[in-house]
């Protein structure tokens, strides 16, 4: 008998099992980090100038020089939803550019270092945009950094 002639039934258990094995993997294999790392109680307001915008999957970023109070200027990297997530919220894959100045609601890194998960940006029109669902609303307004009720 030829392989191709084979039906399905006469294949060995082994077969089958391992056959199973593979329709069950992608669902193990569809993990993703938690925003633990991230101070969801302690959101601030950054404005600064946009210097990269990279708009590519698991997370979109949006590198930011932000002017400090003493006048040094800090690069924070803020990472945002995947681009399917941004898409449906109605984020374009060029709406940023470098050299553009905006405003973000963002909860640090709890480490301190210069990094945060986006809740909400300003554009320099006055174009407000979400984040998406998972990484949840903005605490603070954008207009004046007060706490929303």
């Amino acid at each position: 008998m030829r392989i191709h002639e084979m039906s399905l039934h006469r294949l060995p258990a082994e077969l089958h099992l391992l056959f199973l094995c593979f329709l069950l993997l992608p669902g193990t294999t569809y993990a993703h980090h938690s925003f633990a790392m991230f101070d969801n109680n302690n959101q601030i307001l950054l404005q600064g100038t946009v210097t990269h915008f990279q708009w590519t999957n698991p997370h979109v970023y949006i590198e930011l020089e932000v002017k400090e109070k003493d006048a040094t200027v800090k690069r924070w990297t803020i990472e945002c939803a995947n681009p399917g997530i941004l898409s449906r919220v109605g984020w374009k894959f060029n709406m940023l550019k470098k050299g553009d100045e905006i405003t973000v609601v963002v909860s640090p890194l709890r480490n301190g270092k210069a990094g945060a998960l986006l809740k909400q940006v300003k554009l320099s029109d006055g174009t407000k945009m979400e984040n998406g669902g998972p990484a949840g609303p903005p605490k603070i307004s954008i207009e004046t950094g007060e706490t929303l009720e």
